[in-house]
């Protein structure tokens, strides 16, 4: 039998990585030694690593526990598209498939089986678990188990029979985001016994943070669009009638856009889901809580039309963006009408779990209206110093302009006090300004005397003024006596003018003008460029494979290979992400393309990395010998004859055989390792001027070539 592989061996020859992430090493040692470990892992940062190493290390099957079918379906694509054994089993199988994967399992044919929570708590399922060989349980958001979870379902608080059943095999619980009280819920809920608790950093620097204002959200989208043409993206509502809203008006004006929620039929569900994850539509409008689960690594940005309920839910779904570690943009868009509607909702919970859920609230909405770093904000409430500010945020990007509000706020006091403390934000605001609507007038409210007192601020700054407000103590907000400004702790000072108040100039961001070019690069104004051609040839390939382009390369992967132009299958394989597997599958087409595009660029002058080999190539193609090159460039014969063995080693068509006759061929390779330093004068010289220089050279490049000559 041969020696089982090491984990950084699988590592590079099934995922094409030559190394671990943070902690990612750590974890898959202590599932291989059998201990079970609970891991928090950012989404992007390679959690799913962390069980499918082991399950190819240990002898056996691993069981993965996923909550959602086109989770697991996604999941085992990548898999097979590595060339790694896996599979799922749910509803949305047919009997003959269910059949065939229960045949393949006993045979151990399957390194990898993904079921469902509740598949998994079947008895039937369980005997039959019982007869096979187990080498892990991985339970994927494990954060699912707990009651305090934002995303809680009740079918994982089960999942603690399978210590019982299977008491040696190892458990490893994985999520993207769970506080103290979490963590805690996961480990009694799964019973897990002396389990390593792994904690990774919750950074993720390449997503840019940015909250915007509420207003005019749909045309910053549009803006927003037109500077990234074509980049997939997801945008988060609150309800299922925004989603298709956004979704319309978004289609009617020219993108590929659709919505996704609980109220669709499955089958509408599962294709837009499929149609997002191929890049066959750009956008998707979703619920905040849908639950999509996807795998889509080239989400290039994430858009919340609304405020999240909490930053656990927040930080998961920002999370979907930017996990190829390329960088990605997020954008929350903030109004105090989304608090409001969320306290509505969370107060038709039970009692004992509105005060946590409000607090969390809490949390998002200081969040959403912080001055200050928004990453340190974020890291400081999953326990992670910062250290730094991060740069990458609208806060750093653009600091605020802080001016004296004290007069602001005495006024929007005053005029609280005189209306009893009775009217909400929107009454208060129309008072200020002096409206003369039918409301105010019947009821008497422009007779006051700060009627009218802040009638030169506009609506929209004087609710970012008065929210502003609410979250330093001027004012609060009784939730109960439908959301009436009351006089905060602060109010009596500010009154007495033995307290300013410091208030944040709201941001101002002008629309785009029409047809200012230079910030709105159209598509068709861009010159083509290789990332573009490989992207076009990847959605051919994933077409063919009846996969999501992703999982033929993601764009990480992508960029490098077209930022350094691999010209042959080893150069190709050296690249992180590309393996032996997937090379056989899609690794000419790919370098095909390549070969073309550096080609083209060459005929039209552009210099480019290897531009006068390819040169030398053009004229070699033309039917010229080396000879006839080297008079046309002006270059020496010795020159030339480098070019044509660089182009053969690096995969060009270059026919060696008219210059080195493959039995001389295997004379100069058999003695190449024995020469050092090896040069090829110094092969020259063994064979005492037998062989020409262009013969040898090409018998070097042939060398190098490891894979690609067959040595008879």
């Amino acid at each position: 039998m041969p020696e089982p592989l090491l984990p950084s061996q699988i590592l590079k020859q099934f995922f094409g990585y030559d190394r671990f992430r943070p902690l990612q090493e750590e974890a898959i040692g202590a599932v291989i030694a059998g201990q079970d470990t609970l891991l928090l892992m950012p989404t992007g940062g390679g959690k799913s690593v962390c069980y499918q190493v082991p399950a190819l290390a240990l002898p056996g099957m691993a069981v993965v526990v996923s909550p959602l079918i086109a989770l697991m379906k996604d999941q085992v694509d990548g898999l097979r598209s590595n060339g790694i054994r896996a599979a799922y089993l749910n509803s949305s199988l047919l009997p003959l498939e269910k059949d065939a994967i229960d045949h393949q399992c006993r045979e151990g044919a399957i390194r990898l089986l993904y079921v469902s929570p509740e598949k998994i708590m079947s008895p039937v399922f369980l005997q039959w678990l019982y007869r096979m060989k187990i080498s892990l349980f991985a339970i994927d958001e494990a954060h699912c188990i707990s009651s305090w979870g934002h995303d809680f379902r009740p079918e994982y608080t089960q999942l603690k029979i399978l210590k019982e059943y299977f008491p040696s095999v190892p458990v490893i619980a994985l999520t993207a985001t769970a506080d103290k009280l979490i963590r805690r819920d996961i480990l009694d809920q799964l019973g897990l016994r002396s389990p390593k608790v792994f904690v990774s950093s919750f950074d993720r620097p390449n997503l840019s943070l940015t909250v915007r204002p509420g207003r005019s959200r749909l045309g910053h989208i549009l803006d927003f669009l037109e500077l990234h043409p074509e980049e997939p993206g997801i945008i988060y509502c609150l309800s299922r009638n925004a989603t298709e809203e956004v979704a319309d008006k978004l289609y009617r004006s020219g993108y590929k856009a659709s919505a996704y929620h609980a109220g669709l039929p499955a089958a509408d569900r599962m294709v837009t889901q499929d149609a997002f994850l191929r890049d066959d539509i750009q956008i998707i409008c979703a619920t905040i809580a849908f639950g999509m689960g996807i795998d889509k690594s080239n989400v290039r940005w994430v858009m919340h039309y609304n405020l999240p309920k909490n930053l656990e839910s927040f930080y998961q779904e920002i999370g979907r963006a930017g996990r190829d570690g390329l960088p990605a943009e997020t954008i929350l868009f903030y109004s105090f009408r989304d608090v409001m509607n969320w306290r509505e909702m969370l107060m038709q919970g039970t009692p004992e779990r509105q005060e946590l859920q409000i607090a969390r609230l809490e949390r998002m909405q200081q969040y959403a209206e912080a001055q200050l770093c928004r990453r340190r904000i974020l890291l400081n409430y999953f326990s992670e110093e910062a250290g730094t500010d991060c740069g990458n945020c609208d806060v750093c990007r653009e600091p605020r302009t802080r001016f004296d509000g004290t007069l602001l706020a005495q006024k929007a006091l005053s005029a609280a006090i005189r209306l009893g403390e009775g009217v909400n934000m929107g009454t208060l605001i129309d008072v200020l300004r002096g409206s003369r609507s039918r409301e105010i007038l019947e009821k008497g409210y422009d007779k006051i005397k700060t009627y009218g007192a802040g009638a030169d601020v506009k609506p929209d700054d004087w609710r970012e003024y008065l929210t502003q407000m609410v979250n330093t103590g001027v004012l609060d907000v009784a939730y109960h006596q439908k959301y009436a400004i009351h006089k905060g702790v602060l109010a009596q000072k500010i009154l007495n003018g033995a307290q300013q108040v410091w208030l944040v100039k709201p941001e101002n961001q002008p629309r785009p003008e029409k047809g200012a070019e230079s910030r709105k690069p159209k598509r068709e104004m861009l010159k083509e460029t290789l990332p573009d051609r490989l992207r076009v040839v990847r959605k051919q390939l994933a077409d063919r494979h009846n996969v999501p382009p992703y999982i033929v390369f993601n764009d990480n992967t992508l960029h490098e290979i077209a930022k350094t132009k691999p010209g042959n299958r080893s150069a190709l394989l050296a690249i992180e992400g590309v393996t032996a597997h997937k090379f056989e599958q899609f690794g000419e087409a790919i370098l095909t393309e390549v070969r073309r595009f550096v080609k083209e660029q060459t005929g039209k002058g552009v210099q480019v990395k290897g531009g006068s080999y390819l040169l030398t190539l053009q004229l070699y193609e033309q039917g010229c010998s080396p000879e006839e090159i080297a008079q046309q460039r002006d270059l020496g014969i010795t020159t030339v004859q480098s070019h044509l063995a660089w182009l053969l080693e690096n995969g060009y068509s270059i026919q060696w055989q008219a210059f080195l006759h493959p039995a001389d061929l295997q004379i100069i390779l058999a003695v190449i390792p024995g020469i050092q330093p090896l040069s090829a004068r110094a092969i020259f010289d063994y064979f005492e001027g037998k062989f020409s220089y262009l013969q040898i050279k090409l018998a070097q490049a042939l060398y190098n070539r490891s894979g690609v000559v067959t040595r008879k």
